[in-house]
């Protein structure tokens, strides 16, 4: 048995939650069974769709439940293999995170590559990159399309842009901040961005893109989402990988889905996880851009354990000055 520590869900929260619904346990580990590995997580991720596993009625994802560890995306290192396919020191994607010692099941882990920071196979190469380069092939993205991304300063946001812009499109994100809209076109390549806070996103599309969008890249629903349905051109698409804005509190859907008909659009929504076949490919093409520099990573990063409640309340804080991939260092 060997010391670790895990957060805990202390009780379930009512409306977004608090720090007091989160609680730092100690634990012992035991040693792997046959078929199982000790893992050492060195950082764990953090994510949007956490906050809808709080809730008991969640749909897609069974719940966190109260009094249990939370889990989630984590990497780390083998300190002890009792499965063929890895070995100890082999470097680990897995689901166990929020928590320092994992006992993971092999069949549950997956081996990645050392040559880049570890802490990349929960971002840029991980869930939320997968998402931007499985959400743009599932929506169709065709060279030199306009896309609108919102939530762009978010992990997949900003590797949308990317992707967008090596397909020879133009791309226009909206963030949550004018500092986050200057990196978004300074550092990530995207040639429009726009803090919603401070302009109507319709007005702001209208703007940046007076002839419309072919594509909208949803993270957040609400606003952006009928701003999107306004800009869209005729036999445009959606494809919706997240809502926010209707997690976060009750909002009344976009007033104007009758443009979905007259325009023809195309809506579609997906969950990540039901593409693992694409993992690959994506992997195959993303690894070698990440290693020369055309594909950048920016991440946001805790240290410590206890932060993990502290991160996760960050992704809705629109006061936090937070910037793509937000992990934990344990």
């Amino acid at each position: 048995m060997k010391p670790g520590h895990e957060i805990r869900l202390r009780r379930r929260p009512v409306g977004m939650p608090t720090p007091g619904d989160f609680e730092l346990v100690e634990t012992r580990v035991p040693a792997p069974a046959e078929g199982q590995l000790l893992v050492a997580n060195g950082y764990m991720s953090v994510d949007p769709y956490m906050l809808s596993r709080m809730d008991e009625a969640m749909v897609h994802m069974a719940p966190f439940a109260v009094g249990a560890a939370l889990d989630g995306a984590a990497v780390g290192q083998v300190l002890e293999s009792r499965s063929e396919r890895f070995r100890e020191g082999d470097i680990v994607v897995h689901g166990l995170g929020w928590r320092d010692l994992a006992l993971v099941d092999a069949g549950n882990a997956r081996a990645v590559s050392g040559a880049f920071p570890v802490s990349a196979h929960l971002g840029v190469l991980g869930m939320p990159g997968f998402t931007a380069w499985t959400g743009l092939r599932l929506g169709g993205l065709r060279a030199q399309e306009t896309v609108y991304v919102s939530s762009a300063a978010g992990a997949v946001g900003s590797a949308v842009g990317q992707w967008v812009k090596r397909s020879g499109g133009t791309v226009i994100g909206s963030a949550g901040s004018a500092a986050k809209a200057t990196r978004l076109v300074e550092e990530f390549g995207f040639d429009h961005a726009f803090d919603y806070h401070e302009e109507d996103v319709g007005e702001a599309l209208a703007r940046r893109a007076p002839e419309g969008i072919d594509l909208y890249f949803d993270n957040v629903g609400g606003r952006h989402l009928e701003a999107a349905i306004d800009a869209l051109r005729p036999h445009g698409r959606i494809i919706a990988c997240g809502m926010i804005a209707h997690v976060e509190r009750d909002l009344p859907g976009p007033a104007n889905l009758p443009l979905i008909v007259g325009k023809r659009l195309s809506v579609r929504g997906f969950v990540i996880s039901e593409h693992e076949d694409l993992r690959a490919e994506f992997l195959a093409t993303a690894e070698p851009l990440l290693a020369e520099g055309t594909l950048r990573s920016a991440e946001t990063v805790f240290r410590g354990l206890d932060r993990a409640p502290e991160a996760l309340l960050c992704l809705f804080d629109k006061t936090a000055e937070n910037f793509g991939k937000a992990v934990v260092e344990l």
